[in-house]
């Protein structure tokens, strides 16, 4: 079972290896990176040119009073200044694009990663909480590796580099802010490190707020059926307001940060450059000199006080890739064994439990079937009926390959699907669930997702075997017609023959059908059905059924109650034996019960 992602799960870490997981995502970029931090340096060395330009225009210019000189060191300071901004901005186009790209491609990751993880993973984790990380936090990651990246990249190098001019110009006074560095680093890293702790709380406040949205949104008609709006928005309102509140006490943190970083460092910077003021007055170094030191300092300054209020930034990115790298280094608890057993291109539909119990890890001491034995043989139609929680949508998630026996196997074609790829075992099936999916596509788009690649006319005559295309062909743009999210815009019987439809164009070996004509009305189910039966003529058919009418002509009907089955039979045998099924069928058909 896969670990949680909630925040009490969550390990806390103040360093910033979290970082480390962009650089598979840099990787591929690497030449766009190369080329970045060329213009960089070139940026960078054109800027740390402008005060040795300032230095030789002050003592060589000003003070010898030669015009020509002047306006020499003038046309030098102005190019520097346009190689600056030439360089600057390629460089800051390269970073950014490397950002969005990075981004992009971690998001794209993410979603490859938990749209195929298995159901465990859902039942502890809340949807809201991954449509934060992937939105949310990867603005984050995109702010650190586009914008704040530059901007970093930028003040270390210019740091780096004004320290080095700053020694090559007074070696004493470089001295005195090499020796201050610690007392304006350590403070700052410190508050850094509480920036990181409040960061991640905010986050997680922002993904309990999604969440809550998401799930009312889902369910709204369920809200307002039962006048649930007011309390929903209190909810809502609570979960925004321990937002704000979280993230308040981020932003003073980081107000205070910054704060506290100008002023050590401009405190340090005026400092020394009182003490340079002395130098000149003592003649122990020219004004320009002092020009160029204080141009220096200001970019040594300027740069450390960047990378300061960069750092609040950078731990936010941290502890958001952190997040981000526990979704994608989730791993499905169901995966394709190392050398998956290859089922047949189209299995014949032999399908077989053999003593399998299972519990739902979320329910460990509940068991869901216990000791269930099944034989189905090809192209049989077996109905399963029982009381809600008898176990019976348990055996269609355990055929599918959502959940894996926790005894017992179970065969398709005389082959053990734990030692299968569940990809290429679900391919082999095609599911119409109680509840009707829909995607927000066109209703021929919907039908195609039974089969991607089929034609619009092998749709359309699938919908004709599902008893859907009289309708969707007066919809107001026919199959193109955009169906809403969930499909909203149809009703629920109109969604289920679309859902119908899909398996039908699928033409699966094996057929699950989950009380498939639920929805429907009494005239459309009889037209459904006499298509189901076509349909189920040439395949391996198991249907969940609620409903007895809809499985009397089912070659076998296995009674389950309790996670057991207890009973197999045709209708009338089990009328007749099994106190259970007389019951059901009692409710149901107003039949008299033959056992008493």
């Amino acid at each position: 079972m896969p670990p949680s992602i909630d925040d009490q799960d969550r390990p806390k870490s103040d360093s910033l290896k979290p970082l480390r997981a962009l650089v598979p995502f840099i990787r591929p970029y690497r030449g766009v990176l190369v080329f970045a931090l060329a213009a960089l340096l070139m940026a960078s060395v054109a800027m740390l040119a402008l005060p040795v330009a300032l230095r030789y225009l002050i003592d060589n210019g000003f003070v010898a009073n030669n015009a020509a000189l002047v306006n020499r060191y003038f046309g030098w300071f102005f190019a520097a200044a346009v190689a600056f901004g030439g360089f600057a901005a390629l460089r800051f186009y390269l970073v950014t694009w490397l950002g969005e790209r990075v981004v992009a491609d971690i998001r794209d990751a993410v979603y490859r990663r938990v749209v195929r993880m298995d159901p465990t993973f859902f039942e502890v984790t809340r949807t809201g909480e991954v449509l934060s990380r992937l939105t949310t936090d990867t603005t984050l990651v995109q702010s650190i590796s586009g914008v704040s990246l530059s901007i970093a990249l930028r003040s270390m190098l210019n740091l780096a580099g004004g320290l080095v001019m700053l020694m090559l110009t007074s070696i004493e006074l470089t001295a005195y802010i090499l020796l201050g560095i610690p007392a304006v680093v350590l403070p700052l890293i410190m508050v850094g490190r509480r920036i990181r702790g409040l960061s991640r709380t905010a986050q997680d406040r922002v993904a309990d707020t999604s969440g809550i949205a998401d799930e009312t949104l889902n369910s709204i008609q369920t809200v307002q059926a039962y006048t649930l709006e007011a309390q929903q928005e209190a909810r809502y309102a609570e979960a925004v307001s321990d937002s704000f509140v979280a993230s308040v006490r981020r932003i003073r943190m980081r107000a205070g940060m910054t704060a506290l970083g100008f002023v050590l460092v401009f405190g340090a910077i005026t400092l020394i450059l009182w003490m340079g003021s002395r130098a000149v007055l003592a003649d122990e170094m020219s004004g320009g000199q002092l020009a160029q030191f204080l141009m220096y300092s200001v970019f040594v300054g300027a740069s450390a006080a960047a990378l300061s209020e960069l750092w609040g930034d950078i731990q936010r990115g941290a502890g958001a890739m952190e997040r981000l790298a526990e979704l994608l280094g989730a791993r499905p608890a169901i995966s394709a064994p190392e050398h998956p057993v290859e089922l047949p291109e189209r299995v014949s539909g032999r399908i077989r439990f053999d003593a399998v119990s299972f519990n739902y890890p979320s329910r460990p001491d509940d068991p869901a079937l216990t000791d269930i034995n099944l034989d189905i043989q090809r192209g049989e139609n077996i109905a399963i009926v029982g009381p809600s929680g008898a176990g019976k949508s348990t055996c269609f998630q355990l055929l599918l390959r959502f959940y894996d026996p926790a005894s017992g196997r179970i065969y398709v074609d005389d082959i053990d699907i734990s030692k299968t790829d569940p990809v290429a075992l679900r391919k082999q099936t095609g599911l119409v669930p109680q509840d009707t999916v829909l995607f927000g596509e066109s209703a021929r788009e919907n039908i195609r997702m039974g089969r991607p690649g089929a034609t619009d006319a092998e749709v359309e005559q699938a919908a004709i075997a599902a008893a859907a295309h009289d309708f969707i062909i007066h919809l107001p743009e026919g199959y193109d017609t955009f169906l809403g999210e969930r499909g909203m815009r149809l009703s629920g019987g109109q969604r289920q023959r679309i859902a119908l439809a899909r398996a039908i164009l699928r033409d699966p070996p094996i057929l699950l059908l989950d009380e498939a004509t639920s929805a429907l009305d009494s005239e459309s189910e009889k037209l459904v059905q006499a298509a189901l039966g076509e349909l189920m003529r040439t395949r391996t058919t198991i249907v969940i059924a609620h409903r007895l009418s809809t499985v009397l002509n089912a070659d076998r009907i296995v009674v389950m109650e309790n996670g057991r089955i207890v009973a197999i039979g045709r209708h009338d045998d089990l009328i007749r034996d099994n106190e259970l099924y007389a019951r059901l069928a009692a409710h149901q058909f107003g039949e008299p019960e033959a056992i008493s």
